[in-house]
């Protein structure tokens, strides 16, 4: 496994992996396109974040999204290919999350976390700090987790 920064030509790649991702879990097709816009990976959006892609054998597996603000990150993207899934390279990406939020003096990292997905960071160490409404969709609750973020993380 590699891990490098992803390069804005790959926005259209990330953008379908995000799109086949959040698929996995089983949503109608109507919320898949209501969902497209927020699932779309822009250039300008990896020119101007910490977005990173996991590669396996040249082939991209899964990526991840950081933003910082003072002290804080938000972990605005992780995706895994869906055939990927569960074979480590989500906690792969989430330990170099770890260590760029550490590298850039974060205190915490916040997550808005896909309700299928709340487990795996919940056991990965993040903790859950409440809820969040929906980008997509009015009155849909979201988890909203974090973890904090040491020298020892």
């Amino acid at each position: 496994m590699k891990i490098r920064k992803a390069n804005i030509h790959e926005a259209s790649f990330l953008s379908d992996l995000s799109f086949r991702s959040k698929a996995y879990w089983g949503y109608s097709d109507e919320f898949m396109e209501a969902c497209r816009d927020d699932l779309t990976v822009s250039p300008e959006y990896i020119a101007s974040s910490l977005v990173f892609v996991i590669e396996n054998g040249g082939m991209i597996k899964g990526f991840m999204g950081l933003e910082l603000e003072n002290d804080r990150c938000l972990l605005k993207d992780l995706f895994i290919e869906p055939e990927a899934i569960g074979k480590g390279y989500g906690r792969a990406l989430w330990k170099h999350m770890i260590e760029v939020a550490q590298d850039l003096g974060a205190r915490t990292v916040t997550i808005h976390s896909d309700p299928n997905a709340e487990n795996f960071y919940l056991y990965i160490g993040a903790k859950r700090i409440g809820e969040i409404e929906s980008t997509v969709f009015q009155g849909r609750k979201l988890p909203l987790l974090e973890v904090e973020i040491s020298k020892s993380s």
